[in-house]
Protein backbone atom coordinates (compact mmCIF):
# COMPACT_ATOMS: atom_id res chain seq x y z
CA UNK A 1 0.00 0.00 0.00
CA UNK A 2 1.69 3.27 -0.92
CA UNK A 3 1.40 6.36 1.00
CA UNK A 4 -1.22 8.24 -0.44
CA UNK A 5 -3.44 5.23 0.06
CA UNK A 6 -2.20 4.55 3.57
CA UNK A 7 -2.66 8.33 4.44
CA UNK A 8 -6.42 7.86 3.20
CA UNK A 9 -7.34 5.05 4.88
CA UNK A 10 -5.80 6.35 7.94
CA UNK A 11 -7.96 9.44 7.69
CA UNK A 12 -11.20 7.66 7.22
CA UNK A 13 -10.45 5.81 10.48
CA UNK A 14 -9.78 8.63 12.25
CA UNK A 15 -12.66 10.35 11.04
CA UNK A 16 -14.23 7.16 13.17
CA UNK A 17 -12.40 7.32 16.14
CA UNK A 18 -9.73 10.23 16.28
CA UNK A 19 -7.54 8.70 18.42
CA UNK A 20 -6.22 6.78 15.87
CA UNK A 21 -4.25 9.29 14.35
CA UNK A 22 -1.81 9.41 17.30
CA UNK A 23 -1.85 5.57 17.41
CA UNK A 24 -0.98 4.09 14.37
CA UNK A 25 1.77 6.27 13.68
CA UNK A 26 3.15 5.47 17.46
CA UNK A 27 2.28 2.11 17.08
CA UNK A 28 4.12 1.51 13.69
CA UNK A 29 6.91 3.60 15.01
CA UNK A 30 7.69 1.37 17.81
CA UNK A 31 6.67 -1.51 16.60
CA UNK A 32 9.89 -3.57 16.48
CA UNK A 33 11.14 -1.85 19.65
CA UNK A 34 12.24 -3.72 23.02
CA UNK A 35 11.88 -2.30 26.43
CA UNK A 36 9.94 -0.21 28.96
CA UNK A 37 10.06 3.01 26.99
CA UNK A 38 8.15 1.47 23.91
CA UNK A 39 6.36 -0.86 25.98
CA UNK A 40 5.04 2.67 28.25
CA UNK A 41 4.61 5.02 25.14
CA UNK A 42 2.62 1.69 23.22
CA UNK A 43 0.44 1.08 26.19
CA UNK A 44 -0.61 4.83 26.76
CA UNK A 45 -1.72 5.33 22.96
CA UNK A 46 -3.54 1.90 23.55
CA UNK A 47 -5.29 3.03 27.06
CA UNK A 48 -6.49 6.26 24.99
CA UNK A 49 -8.10 4.46 22.17
CA UNK A 50 -10.03 2.06 24.37
CA UNK A 51 -10.70 5.27 26.71
CA UNK A 52 -12.09 6.74 23.17
CA UNK A 53 -14.10 3.48 22.28
CA UNK A 54 -15.87 4.26 25.53
CA UNK A 55 -16.54 7.33 25.53
CA UNK A 56 -17.77 7.38 21.93
CA UNK A 57 -21.03 5.31 23.26
CA UNK A 58 -21.83 8.15 26.14
CA UNK A 59 -25.02 9.69 25.53
CA UNK A 60 -23.42 13.36 26.18
CA UNK A 61 -20.56 12.78 23.42
CA UNK A 62 -20.80 15.30 21.10
CA UNK A 63 -21.55 14.99 17.55
CA UNK A 64 -17.94 14.30 15.72
CA UNK A 65 -19.83 16.96 13.13
CA UNK A 66 -20.09 19.60 15.75
CA UNK A 67 -17.96 22.75 13.96
CA UNK A 68 -15.06 22.64 16.51
CA UNK A 69 -15.00 18.36 16.53
CA UNK A 70 -14.63 18.07 13.22
CA UNK A 71 -11.84 20.42 12.89
CA UNK A 72 -9.93 18.53 15.58
CA UNK A 73 -10.91 15.61 13.69
CA UNK A 74 -9.31 16.98 10.27
CA UNK A 75 -6.50 18.33 12.24
CA UNK A 76 -5.67 14.83 13.54
CA UNK A 77 -6.33 13.16 10.41
CA UNK A 78 -3.39 15.30 8.99
CA UNK A 79 -1.18 15.16 12.05
CA UNK A 80 -1.62 11.36 11.96
CA UNK A 81 -0.71 11.01 8.32
CA UNK A 82 2.37 13.44 8.21
CA UNK A 83 3.44 10.62 11.12
CA UNK A 84 3.43 8.14 9.35
CA UNK A 85 4.69 9.56 6.57
CA UNK A 86 7.74 10.74 8.55
CA UNK A 87 7.95 7.24 9.91
CA UNK A 88 8.03 5.73 7.12
CA UNK A 89 10.78 8.09 5.76
CA UNK A 90 8.92 9.50 2.71
CA UNK A 91 10.04 12.46 0.69
CA UNK A 92 8.88 16.20 1.21
CA UNK A 93 6.29 16.04 -1.53
CA UNK A 94 5.00 12.69 -0.99
CA UNK A 95 5.24 13.65 3.18
CA UNK A 96 2.81 16.85 1.91
CA UNK A 97 0.43 14.88 0.04
CA UNK A 98 -0.31 12.24 2.39
CA UNK A 99 -0.90 15.04 5.52
CA UNK A 100 -3.40 16.65 2.86
CA UNK A 101 -4.95 13.41 1.80
CA UNK A 102 -5.13 12.39 5.32
CA UNK A 103 -7.15 15.59 6.82
CA UNK A 104 -9.78 14.74 3.86
CA UNK A 105 -9.96 11.16 4.70
CA UNK A 106 -10.57 12.03 8.33
CA UNK A 107 -13.10 14.79 6.35
CA UNK A 108 -15.01 12.04 4.44
CA UNK A 109 -14.81 9.49 7.34
CA UNK A 110 -16.56 11.61 9.81
CA UNK A 111 -19.09 12.19 7.78
CA UNK A 112 -19.56 8.63 6.52
CA UNK A 113 -19.31 7.33 9.98
CA UNK A 114 -21.96 9.94 11.24
CA UNK A 115 -24.58 8.88 8.05
CA UNK A 116 -23.81 4.97 8.83
CA UNK A 117 -24.69 5.43 12.60
CA UNK A 118 -27.61 7.83 11.62
CA UNK A 119 -29.08 5.38 9.09
CA UNK A 120 -28.33 1.95 11.18
CA UNK A 121 -30.00 3.31 13.69
CA UNK A 122 -32.95 4.60 11.97
CA UNK A 123 -33.54 2.58 8.96
CA UNK A 124 -30.87 -0.43 8.83
CA UNK A 125 -31.62 -3.97 9.77
CA UNK A 126 -33.43 -4.65 13.38
CA UNK A 127 -29.74 -6.44 14.28
CA UNK A 128 -27.89 -3.25 14.26
CA UNK A 129 -30.26 -1.39 16.53
CA UNK A 130 -29.65 0.13 18.88
CA UNK A 131 -27.17 2.51 17.59
CA UNK A 132 -24.58 0.88 19.86
CA UNK A 133 -24.61 -2.30 17.75
CA UNK A 134 -23.65 0.11 14.87
CA UNK A 135 -20.76 1.92 17.12
CA UNK A 136 -19.21 -1.25 17.64
CA UNK A 137 -19.50 -2.91 14.14
CA UNK A 138 -17.75 1.10 13.50
CA UNK A 139 -15.37 0.02 15.75
CA UNK A 140 -14.33 -3.20 14.37
CA UNK A 141 -13.50 -1.20 10.74
CA UNK A 142 -11.73 1.20 12.10
CA UNK A 143 -9.76 -0.90 14.49
CA UNK A 144 -8.97 -2.96 11.61
CA UNK A 145 -7.96 -0.64 9.29
CA UNK A 146 -5.47 0.51 11.69
CA UNK A 147 -4.27 -2.75 12.64
CA UNK A 148 -3.61 -3.03 8.75
CA UNK A 149 -1.76 0.41 9.07
CA UNK A 150 0.12 -0.47 11.85
CA UNK A 151 2.11 -3.95 10.71
CA UNK A 152 3.16 -1.60 7.60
Amino acid sequence: MGALSRSAVLGLATGGRATLALAVPVLAATRDRRGVGPWLVRAAVRAAVVGELVGDKLPTTPSRLERPVLVARVGAGAAGALGLALTEGRPVGRTIAATLTGAAGAFVGSHAGHAWRGWAAQDGPEWLRPDLRAALAEDALVLSAAARLTRG
